[in-house]
């Protein structure tokens, strides 16, 4: 079994990066691509103000993004598995999270350009409520609005890992840190946060994988007013320059594993699990 998996392996996942690799040497110009060894895509790509800002701006919104679903994860996660007693319940409560999840990404997405426009629900309530005299412009086509959109498509992926975690945690030792004399904070801090990193890991780096390459929806969130690398790729394949788009699909693939690699020092997934 283990020679046909490793032949797909190969075929659908190494001999692609190996093509994007070899492509990002090539030349381009405006009217053809020529085969070659050069340096010049990743010279300008490692030198460029433009290219560094938008590497900058794609790690802001990894880190906010991430900071949001951690949080929001966590607590959903932890309500699931430490105050609904029965199984029964937890089930039906995590089919409940995930329904929204059901439908498309794009349809979730832009179904908070109506809630946060000018004249949508958003600012129509706070001015209705008098909080507001005028409507907010930084709701939409912002990164406030990117992050939001962020948060909302990929919260599910740190709720789901945290919460199968948690599950698997020893009831008596948070009742045995109780009987120690521990407060709630405490069993929180050095109990179930210390067994919880495994989840926390699996989810840190689904998150942040999906955000770094996602491109569309920074796109129609921001108005195409802002920039990440995924939009960088797709403007470069827009444009046919093929060779750019794949040295820059390189450099953000070698920044995500060195990401990961990072993560995975701090637990050992397998081990733990």
């Amino acid at each position: 079994m283990a020679a046909p998996l490793a032949i797909v392996l190969v075929l659908f996942l190494v001999v692609p990066i190996i093509m994007i690799a070899v492509v990002s040497f090539w030349r381009a110009t405006e009217f053809s691509i020529i085969p070659a060894f050069v340096f010049e895509n990743y010279e300008f790509l490692l030198t460029s103000p433009v290219t560094l800002t938008v590497f900058i701006n794609t790690f802001k919104y990894a880190i906010v993004t991430w900071i949001f679903t951690v949080l929001i994860g966590f607590t959903v996660a932890y309500y699931l598995a430490f105050h609904i007693r029965q199984m029964r319940w937890q089930i039906v409560m995590f089919l409940l999270c995930t329904i929204p999840f059901l439908t498309s990404n794009i349809i979730r997405m832009i179904s908070w350009i109506p809630f946060l426009g000018r004249n949508g629900i958003a600012n129509s309530t706070l001015i209705s409520w008098g909080v507001i005299d005028e409507p907010l412009e930084w709701l939409l086509f912002s990164d406030f609005s990117v992050i939001l959109a962020f948060v909302h498509l990929y919260v599910l992926f740190m709720v789901v890992p945290i919460f199968n975690t948690m599950m698997r945690i020893d009831k008596s030792l948070i009742e045995a840190a109780r009987d120690a004399g521990a407060n709630g904070p405490q069993i929180l801090w050095n109990v179930i946060i210390p067994l919880t990193k495994p989840g926390l890991m699996i989810g840190t780096i689904f998150v942040v994988t999906l955000v770094m390459g996602d491109f569309f929806t920074v796109r129609i969130m921001s108005g195409s007013q802002s920039a990440n690398v995924g939009r960088l790729i797709s403007n470069d394949i827009a444009l046919l320059q093929y060779p750019s788009a794949s040295a820059t699909a390189i450099v953000l693939l070698l920044t995500v594993l060195i990401i990961i690699g990072i993560l995975l020092r701090f637990v050992d997934i397998r081990k733990e699990l």
